[in-house]
């Protein structure tokens, strides 16, 4: 054999050793047996509830198969089903059927139902912090919420309030951007503004206060009559998917793009007592369905919202946007609104802070991305 030949021929059985040994080393399996897992580990309980039932009750402030949030719910419970192999039993009650759609914060912090799924700015009453957690006007959109909720130290802050209350939250889905509301006469100028009578919770409904409006709190069943009797002169609800199932376009035909609720988060909320109680693998269950119906959420409001925009477009519905006398009012309501809450309540001082922090670091980098983005994409 020459030497050139034999060159090449040792070379390629070399190669050949080194790859074989290599898929060899790959497929012999590891032998735990000889790294035992210490008695502490996390992953013991895996599976030891596959015989064992729990039963869990689960309120909501939605309608029975209320569209995306509701239906999200619902969703929730049979995925959990799925997961848990049935270990997990979960009994849904939709708004009123057991406990009343604004109740379900107490009744679930006295442990008369074991979880429930609304939104944090209804609980303003109970710590005007809480509204924070939903989302601020001018604020986070869903994605920077979420951000900052899971890698922010916003869930944390969350977590240790809602903690005084016996509650241990979640998130539980986004409505992403919010319209600005449907009204019966078109604004103009902030003139327009003074003495209207709006359906508007939260911290939108204490800016739009400021700004002259009369904020009224009504349930959904209400919205439509009462804007069909001259009851209310104005009122925002979601998007485009849920408003056109309301039909507030054939009494209040000027629809608004929206600044007072930027990405509005909703929660799924747990007795912390009975959460803490719960094995460690039934509790990563519920957390990790819960990270899915807050994503599938967010991404149903927006590919629903994109259709329903069309459909209300051949339905000659009139789209505007808020002059920008109104807008420019608007953020300076939202800044006196921040103070006077800050100065009645630290709890709402810390998280505004945070928040504000947040904010200023998530619009640096927009800046240079999302709205380049936007601005050269159209």
């Amino acid at each position: 054999m020459k030497r050139r030949d034999f060159l090449a021929t040792a070379t390629t059985i070399a190669g050949a050793t080194l790859l074989g040994g290599c898929n060899d080393s790959n497929r012999v399996a590891i032998d735990y047996s000889k790294h035992p897992e210490k008695k502490d580990s996390k992953y013991n309980s895996v599976n030891v509830n596959h015989n064992k039932k729990v039963k869990l009750k689960l309120a909501t402030s939605w309608p029975a198969h209320f569209p995306i949030m509701g239906v999200g719910v619902e969703r929730f419970v049979e995925r959990v089903k799925v997961v848990s192999g049935g270990s997990l039993d979960i009994k849904l009650y939709p708004k009123n059927t057991l406990i009343p759609a604004l109740a379900v914060f107490d009744a679930c912090s006295s442990g008369e139902i074991d979880a429930f799924h609304s939104g944090p700015y209804y609980w303003k009453g109970k710590n005007s912090a809480f509204s924070l957690f939903s989302g601020i006007p001018f604020g986070f959109t869903a994605e920077e919420i979420n951000s900052w909720m899971l890698y922010g130290g916003g869930m944390d802050l969350w977590r240790e309030l809602y903690a005084k209350y016996n509650l241990y939250p979640m998130l539980g889905g986004n409505t992403n951007i919010q319209m600005g509301g449907w009204f019966r006469k078109p604004i103009n100028t902030l003139a327009d503004m003074q003495g209207l009578k709006m359906r508007i919770p939260g911290l939108g409904g204490e800016v739009f206060s400021k700004m002259g409006v009369n904020p009224i709190l009504l349930p959904a069943g209400e919205i439509y009559t009462s804007l069909e009797r001259g009851v209310i002169d104005a009122t925002e609800w979601v998007g485009p998917a849920l408003d056109l199932k309301m039909g507030f376009y054939k009494v209040a035909p000027y629809y608004y793009s929206g600044w007072h609720e930027p990405g509005s988060v909703l929660e799924l909320t747990f007795n912390k007592n009975f959460f803490s109680k719960l094995s460690n693998e039934h509790q990563q269950i519920l957390e990790v369905c819960a990270s899915e119906m807050n994503a599938n959420m967010m991404y149903e409001f927006h590919a629903q919202n994109i259709l329903a925009l069309q459909k209300l477009d051949s339905l000659g519905v009139k789209l505007s946007k808020f002059p920008t006398e109104v807008i420019g009012a608007g953020k300076k309501a939202l800044v006196e609104v921040l103070a006077e809450q800050s100065e009645k309540n630290s709890d709402f001082k810390r998280v505004a802070l945070a928040i504000d922090k947040r904010l200023k670091l998530s619009k640096d980098w927009d800046e240079v991305s999302l709205k380049y983005f936007l601005n050269v994409r159209s």
